[in-house]
């Protein structure tokens, strides 16, 4: 399940990034021209931060309970193809074992049989893997909401005009000052936040 949680990873970085939320109208005031320049750009400093989303999954634990419930159902859904398989192959040895004493109509209606019990089993493995990108799409949609969401209200709470969202896996963020990373405090109410909902 590296792979799940790899694709899981990139694409709620992927998300993120393209869902930086823009929040909070502040009323910006300015007396002189000289002075909403200064004021504009002090305020453009201020008010953009970042969250580093590599440590925001590692630590989230809603991130964390999803992962598990995604592979937990990779894993059934895997145990129950792979024992469907193993039938299937016991079938084949079967019938190969006792071809050569069957009689030809016989021989040719089981090897029919074994065709069509093949494309059954083919189809449920690609319904599987359907059934499971689903169940992942809608899970990272979740996840998602549940960050975008916090994050709007955090940065209104806060007055940032623009939450970032930072990563080594897809850098568009190449320096951000330590005191712009806002990564403990999001982790931690959003952590509070999943405890509550979980009761």
């Amino acid at each position: 399940m590296k792979t799940t949680a790899s694709t899981l990873t990139k694409f709620t970085l992927g998300i993120l990034i393209a869902g930086s939320i823009a929040a909070c109208n502040q009323n910006k005031t300015a007396d002189k021209p000289a002075t909403a320049a200064t004021t504009a750009s002090s305020e453009v400093k201020e008010t953009i931060v970042y969250v580093n989303s590599d440590s925001l999954l590692n630590k989230y634990d809603y991130f964390k309970d999803m992962s598990k419930r995604l592979e937990d159902k990779g894993k059934a859904s895997q145990g129950d193809l792979q024992a469907k398989g193993q039938a299937f192959q016991r079938e084949v040895a079967e019938y190969q074992k006792n071809a050569a004493t069957l009689p030809a109509d016989q021989r040719q209606s089981t090897e029919q049989r074994l065709q069509r019990k093949q494309q059954e089993l083919q189809g449920y493995q690609q319904n599987a893997n359907a059934e499971f990108q689903n169940a992942q799409a809608t899970e990272n949609a979740k996840l998602y909401d549940k960050i975008a969401d916090f994050t709007k209200g955090y940065a209104k709470e806060k007055g940032y005009k623009l939450v970032l969202t930072y990563s080594k896996a897809n850098p568009t963020v190449l320096y951000g000052d330590h005191s712009l990373d806002v990564t403990a405090d999001v982790v931690k109410r959003l952590n509070e936040a999943y405890a509550k909902d979980k009761k």
